[in-house]
């Protein structure tokens, strides 16, 4: 557990250490925001045999952390920015072994994060997530929603219409119409466990003000966060990984390694928004060929600037 300071006073973080390797560190950002980092646990069968360490990290207000009133300004953005700059000093990463991890909305914060703190980043992975909400509410809106059966999206968007957020069949609709096409490409009864866990644990007091209560696009507190125009400020080595079937649209993930200079893409043709469990082979075999490529390129470049 780290104590992290905050607005509302100091609360604790749960992290969790699995291996051991001085050159390469991998954080990881969960999504939601407001999931746990349970479905994470997809990892465990594939870094370990690589001899990559990486570090569990539930953020403030996830399950296995404190889950304190969250306010207005325990929500704010910079905030949640500079939890993972205290727990990045705690746990004593730096340039020399720090890779950040994050998917989906852990994806956005760690752009936010490289943005304002990428002297301290050895790589970046951004996992499934856009550069600008609005645009994924446009694709949302012009590409997903178009390809559902008209009466379901007919009913779930009169069901969103009165509110009806919590109804039965609201789920009902959206599991085998968007989840099981778009989330992760297996029926729901099939789920693996870590992903189950995670969405039984999820908070609905972070998740719902962050992303908005509708799974069909967001509406948020983030609903109109944007940084296309800032991504040619990253200059870390960064992996941007998506899929062909994802929540978020392929296409623009691509775009978004070519805005930054060291960027490169990783596209999952199998994969849909957790692609780390549905084209896992894709997912894992790039995300450690990134990882270990930066470290090697690094260790290199040192040895050669040494004997000069």
């Amino acid at each position: 557990m780290i104590e992290v300071t905050t607005p509302r006073g100091p609360f604790k973080v749960w992290t969790k250490r699995v291996g051991n390797n001085p050159r390469i560190k991998l954080l990881l950002l969960h999504g939601g925001p407001g999931f746990p980092h349970e479905y994470f646990e997809a990892f465990d069968d594939y870094l370990p045999n690589e001899g990559i360490e990486y570090l569990y990290y539930d953020q403030l207000g996830s399950y296995y952390s404190d889950q304190p009133e969250m306010t207005d300004e325990m929500l704010a953005l910079p905030r949640f920015v500079d939890e993972v700059e205290q727990v990045r000093r705690a746990l004593r990463l730096d340039t020399d072994s720090f890779y950040l991890l994050g998917q989906s909305w852990g994806g956005l914060l760690a752009i936010e994060y490289a943005l304002k703190h990428q002297d301290h980043l050895k790589a970046l992975i951004i996992s499934n997530m856009m550069a600008s909400i609005p645009q994924y509410n446009d694709y949302a809106k012009n590409v997903l929603m178009p390809a559902m059966d008209p009466k379901v999206l007919a009913e779930a968007k009169q069901l969103e219409a009165a509110g009806k957020y919590e109804d039965p069949r609201y789920l009902e609709l959206l599991i085998p119409n968007h989840y099981e096409k778009h989330v992760i490409r297996m029926p729901m009864n099939q789920w693996p466990d870590p992903l189950k866990r995670s969405f039984d644990h999820m908070n609905p007091k972070v998740y719902i003000p962050m992303q908005g209560p509708s799974e069909l696009g967001a509406s948020g507190k983030l609903a109109n966060w944007d940084r296309t125009a800032d991504l040619k400020n990253i200059t870390v080595p960064t992996l941007i990984i998506g899929a062909r079937f994802d929540t978020m649209d392929p296409k623009h993930m691509e775009w978004m390694s070519k805005q930054i200079p060291k960027g490169q893409y990783l596209y999952c043709p199998n994969g849909s928004h957790l692609a780390m469990y549905d084209d896992q082979r894709t997912y894992m075999r790039g995300l450690v060929e990134f990882m270990k490529g930066v470290d090697s390129a690094m260790t290199n470049e040192r040895s050669s600037s040494s004997h000069v």
